[in-house]
């Protein structure tokens, strides 16, 4: 049976063609289709199977009850075949090739449960497909593990290695996706982005709460809550233990930003938290932050970031709380929560603003990635920008600012204050410079740099 979302279904324009273009392929062929949990990788799969193709979603039940379990599901399909009784894989592949005499889609949901009981399934799979003869079977396999999809599939010495025709990962939706999915628009719509992030099953859950503090009170804060527990979860689909990666993630949550800094907080040497680390920026969690133009491989200047809103949001909230969440004390912790979604938001919205650039083409004008800047200015003071980016030409800089604020004389000293400042910035000799301030809310006041507010950017970020 599938099941369908309350909310529509959103982009992955580009994954529905390759997907289709596949399964309409002459058969013989195999697909993969992994990613973070909860970012509608079953409901894309959904989207795209047709009413003749088997669609089988795994558990953990035991492999022969998996077996009996897809011999079903094939059966609708293919007259007869459930009749037989098929005492392991092999048997029910062999079958499956020798039945069909036509093109069969056959989408694998969740195939890490599959692979996970029966450790030889890949094996099998990767002897199918290379045998000679029929080649009726296009095969969908889709799981949120990472790690895993990554070993069958991706790794050098895996069995399936070399052989998808398509292999897809699911990442969470464009921020700007947020408006039609929750009916918002603007500043409300920026600050729903902030502890959502793009993850469309946290959109459907939000929605059903109504307002945004009473879907963090529900969803997150209460220890009963659908997300109270979710990156934990998330940490234990992509390795065996967790503690060190949530540990990782509570302290660079907390404002630990330099491996230094975390090494001495966990008591560890740093270079034992290198591999922990890359693991949680491969896995999109974290980021490395540098001074733009810097390269990340050599910059003696290192932030850590956490990469994902949500997971931002709950490692600055939950964590420190804990001990009064377990005792049911929400109303104590939902009183000192403003401060923090404020400046949570404010940060949101600078990671915003630089993600816009190369979509809004401020001074027409087109961009490369930015990026936050800070060092030493001309004059040898600390200096910091929010947003730098170069033209595509270089031969022109643009230089931003952005602030959560919707006050007119703000905008006006903020955009007079960055000006004072270009001229100290050390990369700005002989180019153009463009500048530009990200604010809440659009007023009116006398400025000469661009104003950009939270419409302009979710526009741009579809």
């Amino acid at each position: 049976m599938i099941l369908r979302m309350t909310i529509p279904f959103l982009d992955r324009e580009d994954e529905r063609r390759r997907l289709r273009r596949f399964l309409g392929g002459g058969g013989g062929g195999l697909a993969v289709v992994y990613g973070r949990r909860r970012c509608g990788k079953s409901r894309l799969i959904q989207e795209v199977a047709g009413a003749n193709d088997v669609y089988f979603l795994a558990d953990q039940r035991d492999p022969a009850l998996q077996v009996h379990a897809l011999a079903e599901e094939i059966g609708r399909a293919v007259q007869g075949f459930a009749s037989a009784q098929y005492g392991s894989w092999i048997s029910l592949l062999d079958s499956l090739h020798a039945r069909v005499d036509r093109r069969l889609n056959v989408l694998l949901d969740e195939f890490p449960y599959l692979a996970g009981a029966s450790p030889e399934l890949p094996s099998l799979i990767q002897r199918q497909l290379d045998m000679p003869g029929r080649k009726g079977i296009n095969l969908l396999l889709c799981g949120s593990s990472q790690r895993m999809m990554h070993g069958l599939v991706l790794d050098r010495t895996a069995p399936l290695y070399g052989r998808a025709q398509e292999i897809l990962r699911i990442v969470p939706l464009r921020p700007g996706w947020i408006m039609p999915a929750l009916g918002l628009s603007g500043e409300a719509a920026v600050q729903s982005y902030a502890v959502w992030g793009g993850v469309p099953r946290y959109w459907e859950l939000a929605r059903s709460c109504g307002s945004l503090g009473n879907a963090i009170r529900e969803l997150v804060l209460d220890r009963r809550g659908v997300l109270h527990e979710e990156p934990a979860r998330l940490l234990l689909d992509e390795m065996r233990t967790a503690g060190l990666s949530y540990s990782l993630l509570s302290l660079i949550g907390a404002g630990c930003r330099r491996l230094s800094e975390i090494a001495g907080r966990l008591g560890r040497p740093a270079g034992s938290l290198t591999r922990p680390l890359s693991n949680l920026i491969d896995l999109g969690y974290v980021r490395k932050e540098v001074p733009f133009g810097e390269d990340a491989r050599s910059s003696k200047h290192t932030f850590y970031r956490i990469d994902d809103p949500f997971l931002s949001f709950f490692f600055r909230l939950v964590p420190p709380n804990q001990s009064l969440l377990e005792l049911g004390a929400v109303d104590a912790v939902e009183a000192g929560m403003r401060e923090v979604l404020r400046s949570h938001v404010a940060q949101v919205w600078e990671d915003l603003a630089r993600m816009s650039v190369p979509f809004l083409k401020p001074g027409r004008v087109q961009w490369g990635p930015a990026g936050r800047w800070w060092g030493a200015g001309e004059d040898g003071k600390p200096l910091e920008f929010d947003v730098v980016a170069e033209s595509l030409d270089r031969r022109a800089v643009l230089i931003g600012e952005a602030k959560w604020s919707d006050s007119a004389a703000k905008l006006a000293a903020t955009a007079q204050e960055l000006r004072a400042r270009v001229v100290k910035a050390p990369f700005v000799k002989g180019r153009r410079v463009i500048c530009c301030v990200w604010v809440k809310r659009s007023v009116k006041a006398a400025s000469d740099a661009a104003v950009i507010t939270p419409g302009d950017v979710l526009d741009a970020l579809k």
